[in-house]
């Protein structure tokens, strides 16, 4: 049966709106990320960032196929969910939670580096950064506690923005300092950087890729989010990894390694601010040192604006994140009720947003930018691995479901199709993880601390409530005191090619208003057992279309729509799959009328009732006879 929501989201994002938002929180991390990883790898930083590029590739093909296949917000700790079980979902989670308060202290620790370097010298140093930015994270809090909504339109812009201007810096970096024989003079081998900085420092340039999450929870947002999400985590990884592949590469030719006489070698990228160096702006500190003559200054103002404000709303990114993931833990039972409960007034999850705010500020209390980075890496791998496995493991326990997008590298290895792109990522993070564990003893007890609590309070919350450890148990949302009736999360109105019914896309716009979900319209085309499943059939292809064009010029932007051909007798299985593949809360159907003008259950109908995943409401249309329709209705 369809279940009624308190909240829905409304499927409106394209694949430029997921594509501009999901960037706007990738891009941002070059704004930090860049002096973090040059601490550590110096003339090797633009190899490494190309190494986890290649890392991050994996890994979005990944959550490409993973949230195609079930568009629903969580991300790894959905897809360990379909995998696994609740435990490893949980644990999944909790590692995202990390990501995301993480997230928020080391985006919001940096706004002051930026500011800082324009109008006031102190917020770059301790503790006016720590200060600065438990303030930024205050503010954001105390909003987000409110209500206070995402501009959607501003975050796009400032996105579009922000690519520009890193495809600028980079055309302007690759004229003006970028020098081979410099960065061929970076490179010690062995010895600047070490192999153990230089190893460690891959999973820390990971940190550059944070958000690659963002596109896995706006899927219930998404329009045709079948085809639309894959389409946008390919271009975020096209857009990031020409940036990322070439700015490092600018950014050591214009502040190359130097050794002192003591064989010590650092570079001004990633020196702190108190010892001359740009660890805390390194995009500025870029362009200080291009030399663009009248220029310099106003460049220089510009850049560190934008790097504060994209800073700052990275830091509400992961508020917001935070929010949504306490309270999706809360409904699937993983955490206390209390850490979902919504404010009375403003209807958000205010203690949550509240204690992970609080515990991203003490992360940010030792002003330890590098501790910070690790301990990011540390959360992140951990959820790219379970993802990575997640996805294995679906290949195995389904291989017959449908896959809208299927990543790319794959195996025939004893009869199971077994994703390459999967094993050979989940490889990379695991291994990252253990090399960030093993090499910092710090990360390892708070990260190792962190799960520990994390499964302690799991445990003794399911214990709790009587429930096991591993069964997916859903709070069930109280129904609303109210007579109209019941909103669904998404609609789907099957059509075969013949005819356009205008009352069924009606019922279903009913059905789907208020909250204005999603409505999907599936026509079927029966092809004859004579020809070929793909054979042409171009009267009967622009027909379907003409009915898709008719819905979404009555239903408005919400409707999406496309034409499947099948076998004769298969249309029902295949509309049920499909109601199944979006998670349809209900399905609108015709009530099919036989030639003499009875109206009887076809064959398409009779499936789907009997095979329903969800609600089945039968139409009859205006002009037809009704003998049936209310026995149907009441069938179902």
């Amino acid at each position: 049966m369809a279940q009624r929501r308190l909240h829905g989201l409304e499927r409106v994002l394209g694949v430029n709106a997921l594509f501009s938002t999901a960037y706007g929180n990738v891009g941002s991390s070059i704004y930090y990320a860049l002096g973090l990883v040059a601490s550590f790898a110096l003339g090797l930083t633009p190899i490494v960032f190309v190494i986890a590029g290649v890392i991050f590739f994996l890994t979005a093909s990944t959550y490409a196929e993973a949230t195609a296949m079930y568009p629903e917000a969580g991300g790894s700790s959905s897809f360990a969910r379909r995998a696994f079980n609740e435990f490893w979902s949980f644990f999944a989670a909790w590692g995202q939670m990390l990501n995301y308060t993480i997230t928020i202290s080391i985006s919001a620790f940096f706004v002051p580096h930026y500011i800082g370097s324009l109008f006031w010298e102190p917020l770059r140093h301790a503790p006016g950064d720590v200060i600065g930015g438990c303030i930024v994270v205050a503010l954001l809090a105390a909003l987000n506690v409110f209500g206070a909504k995402e501009t959607a339109g501003l975050n796009i812009t400032l996105a579009v923005v922000d690519f520009a201007t890193q495809l600028l810096l980079v055309a302007l970096g690759l004229v003006l300092v970028f020098s081979p024989d410099t960065l061929i003079d970076n490179v010690q081998w062995g010895i600047a950087p070490t192999w153990d900085k230089f190893i460690v420092a891959i999973p820390v340039a990971m940190i550059a890729y944070t958000g690659i999450e963002t596109i896995s929870n706006m899927a219930e947002e998404a329009k045709d989010e079948r085809r639309s999400i894959p389409k946008a985590i390919n271009r975020v990884v096209i857009a990031v990894f020409a940036i990322y592949a070439l700015l490092p590469a600018i950014a050591l030719s214009a502040l190359p390694v130097s050794c002192d006489a003591d064989g010590k070698c650092t570079t001004l990228l990633g020196l702190p601010e108190d010892e001359g160096g740009f660890a805390g702006d390194p995009v500025l500190g870029i362009v200080e040192h291009m030399n663009l003559g009248p220029l310099q200054h106003g460049a220089e103002i510009y850049v560190g604006l934008l790097a504060a404000t994209i800073l700052f709303l990275a830091t509400n990114a992961g508020i917001i994140g935070v929010s949504r993931l306490t309270y999706s833990m809360g409904v699937h039972r993983q955490l206390p009720d209390k850490l979902r409960e919504l404010h009375p007034k403003f209807r958000t999850p205010w203690i949550g947003i509240i204690l992970f705010s609080v515990v991203a500020c003490i992360a940010m209390i030792p002003g330890q930018a590098g501790f910070l980075g690790n301990l990011y890496a540390f959360g992140a791998m951990l959820s790219f691995t379970i993802a990575h496995a997640a996805v294995v493991r679906l290949r195995i326990k389904y291989p017959d479901a449908e896959r809208p997008y299927r990543g790319p590298f794959n195996l025939r290895w004893r009869g199971k199709d077994i994703p390459l792109f999967a094993v050979f990522g989940g490889m990379f993070t695991a291994l990252s993880w253990c090399v960030v564990t093993a090499l910092y003893l710090d990360v390892a007890i708070v990260g190792l601390t962190w799960l520990v609590i994390g499964i302690g309070v799991f445990v003794l919350f399911r214990r709790h409530q009587g429930l096991d450890l591993t069964t997916t148990t859903r709070v069930a949302v109280p129904k609303p005191v109210i007579d109209h009736e019941a909103e669904y999360e998404s609609v789907l109105v099957a059509f075969d090619e013949r005819e356009y019914v205008s009352d069924v896309l009606a019922t279903a716009i009913k059905l789907a208003a208020r909250r204005h979900r999603g409505i999907h319209v599936i026509v079927t085309i029966t092809v004859p057992a004579t020809s070929p499943i793909n054979a042409a059939m171009p009267d009967q292809e622009l027909a379907a279309q003409s009915i898709i064009e008719q819905a979404k010029v009555q239903g408005g932007r919400r409707v999406t729509g496309h034409w499947e051909k099948v076998r004769p007798g298969q249309a029902g299985r295949r509309i049920v799959d499909e109601a199944r593949a979006i998670q349809a809360r209900a399905i609108v159907m015709p009530l099919p009328v036989r030639a003499g003008g009875g109206s009887i259950f076809g064959r398409t109908l009779e499936t789907v009732l009997a095979e329903r995943p969800c609600r089945v409401i039968i139409e009859s249309g205006r002009g037809r006879r009704r003998t049936a329709t209310r026995e149907a209705a009441q069938a179902v």
